[in-house]
């Protein structure tokens, strides 16, 4: 099965769907992983925060790594200048591997100038550890503000992203600024399988809502990055690289926006001892 990629500003490619891997540790997400790879994934996505980077690694060291996309990202209290160097550092430790294909600032941190970040993110891509560089959960005034003053292009934004939170103006930036756009949540964490709409499309192609979902992303240009501990479901969301909506239902699923987030709110805590502002 070939998946298909987009093309960063290094010319490196980095395929359409990926797993994610938020909320599975242990044995699970070594499964996951494993089951991923098996099927034919090249592209993995982690983070410091997710706790599961060593269990990934263990996996990894078991293929070709030259064949895996491998993404980490680094927590908010990480973004200063040596602390971001240091982050990456303890990622690239625990995944066993000497570089990432791309490292992310998870979150954007206000109490942190975001030029010390970035250059320490530069500082990683002139030493090889970092081929790409990108952000998570910006938005389109946080984008431009790290494109404005970063000295690597900002490759990607990883942002919630699902047919019941489109967010026209984000994505409209990151098309006119070619920032490539993750879907992180595609499946709204399993809520958008409720949608009357999704269902009866699901019903008419004779396949799930996760892949109706998923598929309604990639057509919009978008890579994914659906989560899974069970195989099979890990098996069945690559499997949507195959499969094609028509005209008139991508225009329904267009219309099914609610502007409504699983997770990317306002209401964020920002003393968090791991998404948050370090006390």
């Amino acid at each position: 099965m070939t998946v298909p990629t987009h093309t960063l500003p290094s010319g490196d490619q980095i395929p359409t769907v990926g797993l994610g891997t938020w909320d599975i540790a242990g044995e699970t997400v070594e499964e996951s992983v494993r089951a991923a790879l098996d099927a034919g994934y090249r592209h993995v996505d982690t983070a410091e925060g997710y706790m599961n980077e060593a269990e990934i690694g263990g996996v990894l060291a078991d293929y070709d790594r030259e064949d895996v996309f491998l993404t980490s990202k680094v927590l908010p209290s990480n973004l200063a200048y040596e602390s971001v160097i240091e982050a990456c550092e303890a990622s690239l430790d625990r995944l066993g591997t000497d570089y990432l294909d791309l490292y992310l600032i998870h979150w954007p941190n206000p109490a942190i100038s975001l030029r010390e970040t970035l250059n320490g993110m530069a500082r990683l891509h002139e030493r090889g550890l970092v081929r790409n560089v990108g952000v998570s959960n910006f938005s389109a005034y946080q984008l431009s503000a790290a494109q404005h003053v970063s000295k690597v292009p900002i490759a990607v934004n990883q942002i919630e992203f699902h047919p019941w939170f489109q967010r026209p103006d984000l994505v409209e930036y990151c098309r006119e600024t070619e920032t490539v756009i993750e879907a992180a949540a595609p499946l709204a964490r399993t809520n958008v399988f409720d949608d009357e709409v999704i269902g009866e499309i699901a019903q008419q192609y004779d396949t799930s809502p996760a892949q109706i979902a998923l598929r309604w992303a990639i057509e919009n240009d978008v890579v994914v990055l659906p989560k899974s501990s069970s195989a099979e479901h890990v098996r069945e969301n690559l499997s949507v690289v195959d499969r094609e909506l028509d005209e008139e239902d991508r225009r329904r699923l267009d219309g099914i926006d609610r502007d409504q987030p699983c997770y990317d709110t306002g209401a964020r805590d920002w003393s968090d001892d791991v998404y948050g502002i370090s006390q």
